[in-house]
């Protein structure tokens, strides 16, 4: 994890490579968790039934765990970066989202960040970091892309 002392540090660190998350298996609780929360539409989950019946069994099926890609950066990116001397962090959005490889039940992912923008605001800084959610065969594509937006106040 990279720790910053505070906002002016962050700021400066534009363009630098931030570090990785720690791995995370994508398990069939993870989906069915999501999909409940989400009030996903179980048939725009391939083989929603097979993953709710696996339990934790790992290779339950291919079923593609896109759509929860962008709810785990916030937890990756709490992995990779912290701010001292800040108020707030708050999760502000995301911008261009993209989707590669198909991510399945017992993959494992990591994020990997870097400091892509910075605007100031009243009493803080918008700052964006690209995050890329790598899959741990290496030699695929990256499994998502997405320029996480977040609010830092002083």
């Amino acid at each position: 994890m990279r720790i910053f002392s505070g906002l002016d540090e962050l700021v400066s660190a534009k363009g630098e490579h931030l570090g990785h998350s720690d791995w995370l298996e994508i398990t069939p609780r993870r989906v069915c968790e999501f999909a409940a929360a989400s009030s996903a539409d179980p048939a725009r989950l391939p083989a929603a039934e097979e993953v709710a019946d696996a339990g934790d069994r790992s290779g339950a099926g291919p079923v593609d765990c896109g759509p929860l890609l962008p709810g785990l950066l916030p937890v990756m990116m709490r992995e990779i970066l912290a701010v001292e001397r800040c108020r707030t962090a708050v999760n502000f959005g995301l911008e261009q989202v993209r989707f590669g490889t198909p991510v399945g039940i017992g993959s494992r992912i990591r994020g990997e960040g870097e400091l892509s923008g910075a605007f100031g605001v009243p009493g803080g800084w918008l700052v964006s970091v690209r995050m890329t959610v790598q899959l741990e065969d290496r030699q695929l594509p990256p499994a998502c892309t997405a320029d996480t937006i977040s609010l830092f106040l002083s």
